[in-house]
């Protein structure tokens, strides 16, 4: 449990910091309404999360193209089943790929840009079953919430609070490796330096 909670957290985080650096127009938007939503006087707390709407946008747009478990937990039916179309006998170990979903172009438009705004509309509303990085079901992930919760608030400090930048004109490295998680085959490295309309903060931690 103690390792599920912090490797996802954490390897999420890298993969949303890699993508915005990629994309630092969209970097600056979720500064924006960081800013616009929170203010400078204060850092983000918990209670402003629901506010930030495209920072959840982006974080969903991130797991839908790297979700950590890229093949969520096998299921195994206790009966003979037909899954599309294809019986499966009883006992029979089932892997639900993730990724593939995630990326397949028969159900998103353009699969493999990071498009946050896709989000914008409810899930229920619009994507159906097609977003999993957590399952779904009674199975699915029981820290799925504080998961996205930790991430949010610890994204949100970061960009509120520094400003980020490439540490060289060349695009940041998305090449995935799967070990026990979907990991960067390169660790990303970045500049930062703090917002100077951040300074008296600083000083009070």
């Amino acid at each position: 449990m103690l390792i599920a909670g912090t490797e996802t957290v954490s390897v999420t985080m890298e993969w949303a910091m890699s993508a915005l650096l990629n994309h630092p127009e969209i970097l600056q938007k979720v500064r924006a309404e960081i800013a616009s939503q929170v203010g400078h006087e204060r850092l983000v707390e918990e209670l402003d999360l629901p506010k930030l709407k495209y920072l959840r946008c982006v974080i969903n747009e991130t797991l839908r193209l790297y979700p950590v478990v890229p093949l969520l937990l096998p299921r195994c039916p206790s009966e003979d089943c037909t899954v599309a179309g294809f019986k499966v006998p009883r006992d029979t170990i089932l892997l639900v790929n993730a990724f593939a979903m995630q990326r397949d172009p028969e159900m998103w438009e353009e699969p493999n840009r990071f498009e946050p705004e896709r989000f914008e509309v409810a899930l229920e509303e619009k994507e159906g079953v097609k977003f999993i990085p957590f399952g779904m079901g009674r199975r699915a992930c029981p820290g799925s919430s504080m998961g996205m919760r930790a991430i949010m608030l610890a994204m949100a400090a970061l960009i509120q609070c520094f400003e980020w930048e490439r540490t060289g004109q060349e695009m940041v490295d998305m090449t995935p490796v799967v070990s026990t998680s979907m990991v960067k085959a390169q660790p990303l490295e970045a500049f930062c330096k703090p917002y100077g309309s951040m300074a008296n903060l600083f000083s009070q931690l």
